[in-house]
């Protein structure tokens, strides 16, 4: 008699279960087996003799590694050199090397103490200990040994430097202060835009000789590229640096200040200038509709006041027609995507007969 679907899917459901809990008494049966033979290891003389060996293996790479150190062994390491207390006035125009390179002797031992200390301390060089009548500083060997031995262990010997003998150059330079600007691109993300760039400070000094200072007009960013900004930025950045000219500070903080765009229309009307005394403009329309995107932040305080329709008679008289294509002088700031309604006007000079009042066209 066939099975019906439900007893098959019982039969199976207890097959697998039955698999499953064998697989369980299998691993458990080899975990005992294997703690039975690890037990039986470590009873037996053979794990003792096992376990001497190892002893005495590291007692003798500990005596053969003791001994090895206690030699006489050569090797190099690296020593930051810094140059400090320069006064804001001077323009150091060839640095000095960064770092030398020493080549000592000693003990094993001394020489890994040395390496698990992971690096000497900066060999500090005052600029008033060095200063120079002809701005040209040259550091013997013998004073920088001196700052360097103070650091090593008194049976280390020094065999080398690399340089030997430490010089740079500097000049007195004039300053003055010059505002700061930014070098590059940025950009904001859809419908948000950039109303400002701030920095702070907004000016710096410059040092210089006074033949550069002269062509110094700004102080500018190390170049920066942004996009797609939508919120608030802060970010300090550091002034592009030039060989012989310093700046005070070296760094500024950039804030770039992100608002969103809003559509705003104005009616503003369009007036004529340098007119003679006896003719006016008429236009028709007289007012034109000024639509732009500003940021929500400055809606209320853009107004038609800030937007000035001037066109001049001279100008009227040169076009040779009554029509007039309408455009700012100037555009306010924080606007963009200007659109007039209408884009053109017509216009009449009309003659004003001052004496009876009547006009004419």
């Amino acid at each position: 008699m066939p099975l019906l679907p439900t007893q098959t899917a019982v039969r199976l459901s207890v097959n697998n279960e039955m698999k499953l809990m064998s697989g369980q008494r299998n691993i458990k049966r080899l975990y005992i087996r294997i703690k039975i033979r690890m037990k039986n290891f470590l009873l037996s003389d053979k794990s003792r003799e096992f376990f001497v060996f190892l002893v005495f293996f590291f007692i003798a790479a500990a005596f053969w590694l003791l001994q090895t150190l206690n030699n006489d062994y050569e090797t190099e390491f690296t020593v930051p050199v810094r140059l400090k207390n320069v006064p804001d006035n001077v323009v150091i125009t060839s640095e000095p090397v960064s770092e030398l390179r020493i080549r000592v002797r000693d003990k094993g031992t001394v020489l890994f103490n040395y390496m698990l200390g992971k690096s000497f301390y900066p060999v500090s060089l005052d600029f008033a200990d060095y200063k120079s009548a002809d701005t040209h500083v040259r550091i013997p060997s013998s004073s920088i040994q001196k700052k360097v031995t103070t650091q090593l262990n008194a049976s280390t010997s020094l065999l080398s430097m690399k340089p030997d003998t430490l010089e740079y150059y500097y000049s007195t330079g004039e300053s003055k202060k010059v505002p700061v600007r930014l070098c590059g691109q940025v950009e904001a993300g859809l419908q948000y835009y950039l109303p400002d760039t701030v920095f702070t400070p907004d000016s710096v000094l410059v040092y210089a000789p006074v033949a550069a200072l002269d062509t110094i007009k700004a102080a500018y960013t190390q170049p920066l590229h942004l996009q797609n900004i939508t919120d608030t930025l802060r970010r300090k950045v550091s002034l592009a640096s030039h060989k012989g000219i310093k700046y005070s500070p070296s760094s500024v903080e950039l804030t770039l200040p992100v608002d969103m765009y809003t559509e705003k229309t104005v009616e503003v009307p369009l007036r004529g200038i340098n007119f003679p005394a006896d003719k006016e403009l008429r236009a028709f329309p007289s007012k034109v509709q000024i639509s732009f995107q500003v940021g929500v932040g400055r809606f209320r305080q853009v107004t038609a006041e800030d937007f000035h329709l001037i066109v001049s008679y001279e100008e009227l008289v040169r076009l040779g027609t009554n029509k007039y294509t309408v455009r700012l002088k100037k555009l306010p700031k924080g606007i963009s995507h200007v659109r007039f309604i209408p884009e053109q006007v017509d216009f009449l000079i009309e003659q004003v007969n001052t004496n009876d009042g009547t006009s004419g066209y």
